[in-house]
């Protein structure tokens, strides 16, 4: 695994024009409705119009029948082009939103991580409002073109009747377009900041819930709580700013639509009073200076909208397209669990070398916790081999040729901290659902007695992050689960510090005898754990300084008689 160059990222505008073209059949079928929409809309006041003229000079019961059958059609026209037009954009909007909250949440959940700089909190929004806002112009573009229709027919029914109303039109949508293009840039950046700015105060609130319980240990809830309160007041304010600039955008949108309109209107009642339109021409320049408003306004809205979604588009690009923190290998580890760690330089770790052969228990005590941190990153892949010095090779071939699929399904290293989902006991136990091991790992964690307790019994709710577990129960709730991973390397950190001595000796006991003939490290300090180990490796100041079994280093080893003895 080597660290790869750093990429450009990939454009906001690649990722609309992604959208754009994975969406163009239902975005032609849906432009094609509105656009039928906006004209039967505005072939309303121009119908009105031609009726009134005919009417005047034509009067019969046949003309009127014929003048309300054509109404009648264009009402059709307009009603079921409007319902079949949106339910076509909107299942577009919300399947490409979905994709994209897919995908950037399969970014967040690879198994080589993506230099982001980016927390958790801050991806969640991301992959929620920014997904969303991104697709919304799937809806956009159609409804923008639908209402350029409507612009064109009402300038050119216009135009006919006398080109100067035409003409206005023309140029007052133009007029409009350009300064309302100057308010859309403004909106585009604020709401940029603010997504970035509610994104922290999400991420805020992760940290803060995932520290919840040593927060209340030390009294520190109070000060975290007026943290969060300072990083949501700038989200609140830079809403409060974004609404603004919406509001001032959307009143100048109004009053520069009323203005044209009252335009129209004004000079089709001029041209009228000076004999230039008749009274047919007349009604239809009214109406349609009553109707344009509304393709007006989604013409005017559209560039904000599309300012909308390019800026979630760009912080979608900040997850999308950040660089893997390391390129993983292609091989796979030979069938033997084989362990080796070859001279590794890292953190507190100096020149560290053992060797754990295939089907042997090895117990590591590290007198220093960073050390043992330290070395259970660098076996999870938490590291990228080239960020230190030395090779780690399982099954014979080291970490940085072997992709982390593989790794991890020869190796499995189970941290002290595991987290807890929200779901069930045996969700927990066996997320995948395809565990043959599930009663053993139960029995060997010692979570019997958690079962029984309960009436469900496996299917016991777990609420989010193990709440209503206690510490060992969630403990040897993390255990079971890499029980019933049974892979053929099996690396525990610290897995029965929170649980009582008696069974904590019951767990050792019950692990050494199901991973009998199965290779397992264990880093810990537990004497029950290290006395049932094969052999234990002192790891002091980064190095192995002593090597042989648990009962003969607690009888010649002071130090370690010390560091152990409970």
């Amino acid at each position: 695994m080597t660290t790869p160059d750093t990429r450009r990222p990939r454009p906001a505008s690649g990722i609309l024009r992604t959208a754009l073209r994975r969406n163009r059949g239902a975005m032609i079928w849906g432009t094609v409705l509105m656009g039928l929409y906006q004209a039967g809309e505005t072939a309303f006041p121009i119908a009105l119009g031609l009726i009134v003229e005919h009417t005047l000079r034509n009067r019969s019961l046949g003309s009127l029948g014929l003048s309300i059958a054509v109404l009648a059609v264009i009402i059709t026209t307009v009603s079921l082009s409007w319902r079949f037009g949106m339910r076509i954009l909107q299942k577009a909007n919300t399947t490409e939103a979905h994709r994209w909250r897919v995908k950037v949440a399969a970014c967040g959940l690879r198994p080589v991580a993506r230099d982001t700089g980016l927390k958790s909190g801050e991806i969640l929004t991301i992959a929620t409002e920014d997904a969303d806002q991104t697709a919304d112009i799937i809806e956009v573009v159609p409804l923008l073109i639908s209402s350029l229709v409507a612009v064109v027919v009402a300038a050119v029914a216009l135009g006919l009747a006398d080109i100067r109303l035409g003409l206005l039109v023309i140029v007052g949508t133009a007029a409009i377009m350009s300064v309302l293009s100057v308010l859309s840039r403004r909106i585009g950046s604020s709401t940029q900041e603010q997504q970035a700015r509610v994104a922290r105060a999400g991420a805020k609130v992760a940290d803060l819930i995932t520290g919840l319980r040593p927060l209340h240990g030390f009294g520190g809830n109070h000060a975290a709580f007026r943290s969060y309160r300072n990083v949501s007041t700038e989200a609140k304010l830079q809403a409060v700013t974004v609404a603004k600039v919406n509001g001032a955008y959307a009143g100048t949108a109004l009053a520069l639509n009323a203005v044209l309109a009252g335009a129209v209107t004004l000079t089709a009642g001029w041209l009228a009073f000076d004999g230039r339109i008749n009274i047919g021409e007349l009604v239809m320049a009214v109406g349609l200076a009553q109707f344009i408003m509304e393709p007006l306004r989604l013409f005017s809205e559209m560039p904000k909208y599309v300012m909308i979604a390019r800026a979630s588009a760009e912080r979608m690009a900040l997850v999308l397209s950040a660089p893997p923190v390391m390129t993983p290998g292609s091989q796979h580890p030979s069938a033997s669990g084989n362990l080796e760690v070859d001279r590794v330089r890292y953190g507190t770790l100096r020149d560290l070398k053992f060797t754990v052969a295939q089907g042997e228990w090895v117990a590591i005590a590290a007198y220093q916790p960073r050390a043992a941190a330290d070395l259970a990153s660098v076996l999870a892949v938490n590291v990228p081999p080239d960020a230190y010095e030395g090779a780690v090779r399982v099954g014979g071939r080291g970490l940085g040729e072997l992709s982390v699929e593989a790794v991890r399904a020869h190796m499995l290293v189970n941290p002290y901290d595991g987290e807890i989902f929200a779901g069930t006991l045996r969700t927990n136990i066996d997320p995948s659902g395809t565990s043959r091991t599930v009663p053993e790992a139960v029995e060997a964690s010692m979570l019997t007695d958690v079962v029984a307790l309960h009436r469900d019994g496996l299917d016991h709710g777990v609420r989010d992050r193990g709440a209503n577990l206690s510490g060992g129960q969630r403990q040897r709730l993390s255990l079971a689960r890499a029980l019933a991973a049974d892979s053929e390397v099996l690396v525990l950190h610290d897995p029965t510090t929170a649980v009582d001595a008696v069974t904590e000796q019951l767990i050792a006991r019950n692990v050494a005898k199901l991973r009998r003939g199965r290779t397992t490290v264990v880093i810990t300090s537990s004497p029950a754990l290290l006395d049932v180990a094969d052999r234990v490796l002192v790891l002091d100041e980064g190095v192995v300084t002593a090597e042989d079994t648990h009962r003969n280093l607690l009888a010649d080893d002071a130090d370690y008689c010390l560091a152990v003895a409970r």
